[in-house]
């Protein structure tokens, strides 16, 4: 007994994630009830006239194998509503017979043409339901994508240093794809393939209690070997899904870094690990879409072995005629044209199934960002922030990504209008301090103040509002030059724009460009040179107006004239403006009111560039390591 509990543990936790994603499908699903009720609707109506389809044949077999027709008592309407489908079905013999005793030939061309409107109505209505499901699914897809998307805006920087973009990515796209089955999937489940289950039985009982009771003892053997398959198929699909996301990783990392890739003549390196990547992902779909598709042959065979069983017991009935349960002939092949059309709703039921346990995979991978901790809370009711009077003041603060410590105790003001620099080696700090000012990152310990109110109390987009960033990558978008100039700022005016970019030395070399403030500048502004992307970049922060500064190392990664180009163009930006500035280039803060030098996370030095070189210290020594000795 004690051996067995676990095991029915296991079983209600997949119970219980299986009916999880179950309602949140339905969740998904019902954001559009119209639409959903429409296709119920139709597929209810779909379900009738098929049904409709088939016993009609029944009346024509009659006609064709019955040459003398016994009489056929006039039908009685009672109570109840089996009753009324009784006496409709009923009637509807009783017609066909006083038809066929004038004239047989009409009896076959009305029940022909009886058939051929139920099959046209059932094609109808199928259409009619698939052609909602279109604009169902797909809205479903828009709607979790846009969630997914709007979800990645809101996560904190952090969050994109522990996960991988292509994972991200292959969320987005592979994992919402099998959300759209499983919403078709839950209407089917519910909505159509129980209510054919159930209409099916029903006339089949009518018809005859006993096949049909004989016939149900043999179902359930079709749905346990469809349950053992699909048990497994969640775990499969999850572990595809996730391959798939290192895939896209693969792909986004080999072609961003094309250029170093060929100078390092490693394409056959990252080629081998692409493909290695790539048959781990085909062998785990490959083995998901076994798994999932071992039920449709299985299936296949169990049925027509189930058939061959329940047509050699029909057979009795019919040749024993002393039974008072016994078929006619005609009944009998209705019997099975509507028994072999209960297989399929029952192999609806688990396709759909197995389609839900494949799509609550994707689902978990879904919610794990949609439930992602956002960590930057905006305050319950925030403080509208003004422009800056008095100073930013960093007091106390301690940060950490995980868990150690990377900024101890920091505290320093920049004065309204002033420069202060931070400087030091690669991971002092530098960077971190610059992105908890606009709140990409929320200190652990101590306060930011901008005069005084602690940023954590004030709006988020306002405070970002007042101010504009240059980072030592220019981050550039796949647009013209003047969107990208304009990006954030949709009605900035031509003037405006013609006006940033000849501030940020930029306007000349965007006039000699193709199109010149039209002209496409490619994906990430690849088309451009390192200091043409950066005085885009500083013409974007211009127009923006804002009057507080971050400069995160913006000259470091050019040559000496583009360099000087986009200096010029930084100390235009920075005239009369609040701002912090990294540097690894010394020569570019000597001006600065107040420089910072930072060591393992803490502070070592403080003081204009005349006071630290005179104390011949840390900043002294990095100083005289790049030259600038005045």
């Amino acid at each position: 007994m004690l051996a067995r509990y676990p095991q029915t543990k296991k079983q209600k936790l997949y119970l219980h994630i299986i009916m999880r994603g179950i309602l949140e499908i339905y969740r998904y699903t019902f954001m559009y009830k119209g639409m959903a009720l429409l296709i119920i609707l139709f597929n209810i109506l779909y379900v009738i006239f098929n049904l409709i389809s088939l016993a009609l044949f029944v009346p024509f077999l009659n006609i064709i194998f019955s040459e003398n027709n016994e009489a056929v008592a006039k039908p009685i309407l009672k109570e109840g509503l089996f009753n009324f489908f009784e006496y409709q079905v009923d009637n509807f013999n009783y017609q066909m017979y006083l038809i066929t005793e004038n004239d047989p030939k009409e009896a076959l061309f009305i029940a022909c043409v009886s058939i051929g409107l139920a099959f046209l109505g059932k094609t109808l209505f199928r259409y009619l339901a698939i052609w909602f499901q279109s604009k169902l699914r797909m809205s479903v897809v828009r709607d979790v994508r846009n969630s997914l998307f709007e979800k990645a805006m809101r996560l904190p920087i952090s969050y994109y240093t522990d996960e991988r973009k292509g994972d991200l990515i292959a969320r987005m796209q592979s994992d919402v794809g099998e959300i759209e089955n499983a919403v078709i999937s839950m209407l089917e489940l519910f909505f159509r393939e129980p209510i054919a289950i159930v209409i099916n039985l029903a006339v089949l009982i009518y018809w005859s209690p006993q096949l049909t009771a004989f016939s149900l003892i043999l179902l359930p053997f079709v749905a346990l070997i469809i349950a053992v398959i699909g048990k497994s198929l969640k775990r499969t699909a999850k572990q595809g899904q996730e391959q798939m996301g290192v895939l896209y990783s693969s792909m986004d990392e080999g072609l961003g870094g094309i250029r170093i890739i060929k100078a390092f003549n490693a394409s056959k390196q990252v080629l081998k690990s692409f493909k290695k990547e790539n048959l781990r992902h085909q062998q785990l779909i490959t083995k998901a879409f076994r798994k999932r598709d071992l039920s449709s042959p299985l299936n296949e065979l169990i049925v027509t072995l189930v058939m061959l069983i329940i047509v050699w017991y029909g057979g009795l009935l019919v040749l024993d005629i002393s039974q008072t349960n016994s078929l006619t002939g005609p009944e009998f092949l209705g019997f099975i044209l509507v028994f072999s059309q209960l297989t399929r709703p029952i192999s609806g039921v688990a396709k759909s199934i197995a389609n839900l346990n494949k799509s609550a995979a994707s689902q978990d991978r879904i919610n794990e960002v949609l439930n992602a901790d956002e960590r930057i809370y905006e305050a319950e009711n925030p403080i509208q922030s003004h422009e800056l009077k008095e100073k930013i003041t960093f007091k106390n603060i301690y940060f950490k990504y995980k868990d150690v410590f990377v900024i101890k105790d920091i505290s320093f003001d920049i004065p309204v209008g002033k420069t202060v620099a931070l400087v030091g080696e690669s991971g002092s700090g530098k960077s971190t301090i610059a992105d908890l000012l606009p709140r990409f990152h929320d200190v652990q310990k101590g306060e930011i103040l901008f005069d005084d109110v602690n940023i954590k109390d004030a709006s988020i987009s306002d405070l970002r509002s007042h101010i504009g960033i240059v980072s030592q990558e220019s981050i550039l978008f796949n647009a013209s030059v003047r969107e990208n100039i304009a990006f954030g700022m949709p009605s900035a005016s031509e003037e405006e724009i013609i006006t940033a970019a000849k501030i940020a030395n930029a306007h000349q070399f965007i006039e000699d460009l193709d199109e010149g403030y039209d002209t496409n500048i490619g994906e990430r502004g690849n088309k451009l040179s390192g200091g043409q992307k950066q005085r885009v970049s500083i013409a974007r922060a211009i127009l923006k107006n804002p009057n507080i500064l971050i400069l995160d190392e913006a000259t470091s990664a050019l040559d000496t004239e583009s360099a000087r180009l986009v200096q010029e163009a930084l100390d235009n930006l920075m005239k009369n403006r609040t701002s912090l500035v990294i540097a690894h280039r010394l020569s570019t803060i000597k001006k600065a009111d107040l420089i910072i030098v930072l060591s393992k996370g803490e502070i070592v030095e403080r003081g204009t560039h005349t006071e630290l070189m005179i104390a011949k210290g840390v900043y002294y020594n990095l100083s005289t390591l790049q030259g600038v000795i005045e």
